[in-house]
């Protein structure tokens, strides 16, 4: 068993269901301190859904001092690097098991059948944190006093809300003036070999809830009543023409064409006899760097007004889109791909969203790799053992392109 296949097996064995981290920083943070990482606990949210979060830093240079083993992460913040980081990001996190019965073996109990490594997280993303930790343990073996600065930025809200997680330590380095240069997330971006696909960037998601207000009234009486749902079809129908026709926007060389989607419609009182008095439509946007929040809410509302509806809408923006265009990060990733497996990577901004979207507002250069993603949030999650070796020399090779370019 090489150890970066025993570090994945530890951290899928310890159950960590959002917004649980189950002891895994803890485990992670005594290996980066045994190579001269500082370590900082930063927690966040409510008592009843209190995040953990981990920032770990080691400086240029020669390894500093370990802490004694055992030793509890400290919430001292850690003073700024004036150097060139890079930073490893993920989430210890996973989603709920759903019904155990389901399961061929147990979750949390690390099994290999047929070639596969079996247990909740496995894929999503517990073996990419393990692949990070090994591949800098080699690299500082290798290169003992690096020109740059290690990180890893590590969260146990990322399948949650995502509101206490990475985009509150991402407000605390911006505050603190902390430079982050280049950024590897390892969400499981793979298709149908490790390092077939790369993420850089990912669409913006917006949401909206759209109230038509109409009067309620019975039904053999519409003339006293306005139905709110026969004053909304028009303008549902031309949201959707524009959907259909891409005309939100026609998308560019890295994105996908903007897309509207309804989610949910909901009227009635349950009667057959009785006229809503409102009918809410729940929609999303997927949207490019070709558009923004503003101008697709802008649109909306010009056809919902056209068709003179008295409505009220409410916007959700989830999170902006990003890229990061071809440069140092993303050649270094596609040439370590190249020279562990031979393949020529695909850049893809294709997906939902990750907490990349956070990240890249403080880091210019942010790239997703992880194992092949087939079954991500799935009963009986796996993934190739072989593939979390690849996936921690690809790791270690990027790292090592990255210190050798640092003037």
């Amino acid at each position: 068993m090489t150890r970066t296949l025993h570090l994945a097996e530890q951290l899928i064995a310890t159950p960590s269901v959002t917004p649980e981290d189950g002891g895994c920083q803890q485990l992670i943070g005594e290996r980066l301190a045994r190579l001269g990482f500082a370590l900082e606990r930063i927690e966040s949210g409510p008592t009843d859904f209190r995040v953990t979060n981990l920032w770990a830093v080691r400086r240029p240079g020669p390894s500093a001092a370990a802490p004694a083993p055992g030793a509890a992460i400290p919430a001292t913040p850690i003073p700024p690097v004036d150097a060139p980081v890079l930073v490893f990001a993920g989430h210890t996190d996973v989603v709920p098991t759903g019904p155990l019965e389901q399961w061929t073996s147990p979750p949390f109990t690390p099994t290999h059948r047929g070639g596969l490594l079996y247990g909740r997280g496995a894929c999503d993303m517990k073996s990419s944190l393990a692949a990070f930790v090994v591949a800098i343990e080699e690299f500082l073996a290798a290169e003992p006093s690096p020109r740059i600065a290690l990180a890893l930025l590590l969260t146990s809200d990322e399948e949650g809300p995502g509101v206490d997680g990475t985009v509150v330590v991402c407000r605390e380095l911006a505050a603190r003036g902390q430079r982050l240069d280049w950024c590897i997330v390892g969400e499981p971006t793979s298709v149908q070999r490790c390092g077939d696909m790369i993420k850089n960037g990912r669409r913006g998601t917006m949401s909206g809830r759209l109230t038509a207000r109409g009067v309620q009234g019975h039904i053999a009486y519409p003339h006293l009543a306005k139905n709110p749902v026969h004053a909304l079809a028009p303008a549902l129908a031309e949201l959707v023409a524009i959907n259909a026709e891409g005309g939100w926007d026609a998308g560019n060389a890295f994105f996908q064409p903007t897309s509207w989607q309804v989610s949910n419609i909901h009227a009635g009182t349950g009667a057959s006899n009785v006229i809503p008095g409102t009918a809410v439509v729940d929609f999303n946007f997927r949207f490019s760097t070709e558009s923004t929040p503003e101008s697709l809410q802008s649109r909306v509302q010009g056809v919902l007004d056209r068709h003179g509806l008295d409505y009220e809408l409410a916007w959700t923006v989830g999170g902006l889109p990003f890229l990061t265009q071809p440069g140092a990060l993303v050649a270094a990733v596609q040439g370590a791909i190249r020279e562990e497996t031979g393949i020529e990577t695909e850049l893809s901004t294709s997906g939902g969203t990750s907490d990349a979207r956070f990240i890249a507002k403080v880091c210019p250069q942010v790239i997703e790799l992880g194992p092949v993603n087939a079954s991500i949030h799935q009963i009986d999650e796996h993934v190739a053992p072989g593939d979390i070796e690849t996936l921690k020399n690809i790791y270690r090779r990027a790292i090592t392109t990255l210190n050798a370019a640092a003037a």
